[in-house]
């Protein structure tokens, strides 16, 4: 059996994703750049911690399979899921080795597989206020990715108001009277 699956068909990706606890899939273009020079990285990856019923790690090809790109919101290649029982708990987009390679490892964590015996007890784990996985649900990857996009953009209207606020307050409560005088027949109330 290899190392990687090529996914033919969405009967067959769904059978790949139902019968593995976790899944990496590597989503490219057969055009795409980028998604040629990751491959071997992802091929040893798999190579190295695929495992029959635990880790499977498949290839779709986006214009042959664009349903199955489509029901994850795939927009740019390559890009990585790691999918455990099969909700979203992680994405890579562009060809980002070290990314992928923890991804990946710590998507091994979790699925309890090590590269020895009880290599999975030689771990640090996880920790309070670590990067753990979030939510449980199947848009789970995607709704974190949004929920910082908006964050990010509420940032910006943040500051972008307390730019044109703290500039009119200064443009007005700088008075030029001082160094010029009032014009005639205005009253001033200021003391001298």
């Amino acid at each position: 059996m290899s190392a990687l699956t090529s996914i033919n068909s969405s009967a067959q990706w769904r059978q790949v994703v139902s019968s593995h606890a976790i899944v990496i899939a590597d989503f490219y273009a057969t055009w795409c750049g980028p998604c040629k020079m990751i491959a071997p990285t992802f091929d040893s990856l798999a190579t190295k911690y695929a495992k029959p019923g635990k880790i499977a790690f498949a290839k779709v090809d986006v214009d042959a399979q664009g349903d199955v790109a489509q029901q994850y919101s795939v927009r740019a290649m390559p890009t990585f899921l790691v999918l455990r029982n099969g909700s979203v708990i992680d994405t890579i987009q562009g060809a980002n080795p070290p990314a992928l390679t923890a991804a990946v490892e710590k998507a091994v964590k979790l699925a309890g597989v090590g590269a020895g015996a009880g290599a999975v007890f030689k771990t640090a784990g996880q920790r309070l206020g670590g990067s753990g996985v979030t939510g449980s649900g199947g848009n789970a990857g995607r709704s974190v990715a949004r929920s910082r996009m908006v964050w990010d953009f509420k940032k910006l209207v943040d500051a972008v108001i307390a730019f044109f606020g703290l500039y009119f307050i200064s443009l007005f409560s700088v008075s030029c009277f001082p160094a010029v005088g009032p014009p005639p027949g205005v009253l001033t109330y200021c003391a001298a």
